[in-house]
């Protein structure tokens, strides 16, 4: 029996790293691509010492050129977890930068668009593909400061629903896993631009965030699930988090 092959973009930290380790141990061979090339090297290479299949590209998922050849040199896909992303800054809209929009729409929209594009063909050719898309809360429910990541996760929200409408009536399954606050080693820095303090205070008071592995655990359960059941879309946060802007904290 064929092993099937999981593609893990942003595999280099955070949910993506997890997602690998755990399809990894799910059996699956898995792919990881990131711009980071030491870092997913370094990944692949502590997988296959641990008896797994694991494989390390270095790809930056907004250029598509780049991607168009990565999706080439592969001889099979059958789970593509979109995992690439990311904010930057908690400006209102009338002071964001526009850049900052842009890259985030690039990383978290177009570079979703380009990864699933690629590699559709072979997803479709497996006869029971699965795209998972990592989408966020910022998708569904918009919040102050938050305008750009918000517009960008809506974007891989409406992709992943505009995807399950198109694909109706082929064997590909359209995931969208979408988590609320998720205390991970670089979001929240890369957010506050390398703001240590900034990036602590998000989660202050807050008993237990999620981790990236809590998320992980949700991507390996829907992907693992009978071909005939889709898992549209989940939702998960910490307990201490009821919604985007109720978060119980504790002094």
């Amino acid at each position: 029996m064929t092993t099937r092959t999981a593609v893990v973009t942003g595999a280099s930290s955070g949910i993506g790293a997890a997602t690998a380790r755990r399809l990894a141990a799910a059996g699956f061979r898995v792919v990881l691509a990131a711009r980071r090339k030491e870092r997913v090297e370094a990944l692949a290479a502590e997988l296959t010492e641990a008896g797994h299949e694991a494989e390390a590209y270095a790809l930056d998922v907004t250029e598509r050129a780049a991607v168009d050849a990565f999706a080439a040199g592969l001889d099979r896909c059958d789970v593509l977890v979109n995992n690439a992303g990311g904010a930057l800054g908690t400006e209102s809209v009338a002071t964001a930068d526009p850049a900052d929009w842009r890259a985030m729409y690039e990383v978290n929209v177009v570079g979703v668009l380009n990864v699933t594009q690629a590699l559709l063909p072979a997803l479709i050719a497996s006869g029971d593909g699965t795209v998972v898309v990592m989408s966020s809360t910022a998708g569904h429910v918009a919040y102050e400061g938050g305008g750009g990541y918000v517009a960008a996760k809506h974007g891989s929200h409406a992709i992943a629903a505009t995807l399950r409408l198109e694909l109706c009536g082929d064997p590909v399954r359209v995931i969208e896993i979408a988590p609320g606050m998720v205390r991970t080693d670089e979001f929240a820095l890369n957010r506050f631009r390398g703001d240590e303090d900034k990036a602590a205070a998000v989660y202050e008071g807050v008993a237990e965030p999620l981790t990236a592995d809590d998320v992980a655990d949700t991507v390996e359960w829907a992907v693992t699930r009978p071909s005939h059941v889709n898992i549209d879309l989940m939702v998960i946060r910490p307990r201490a988090q009821a919604a985007q802007h109720k978060v119980h904290r504790e002094r």
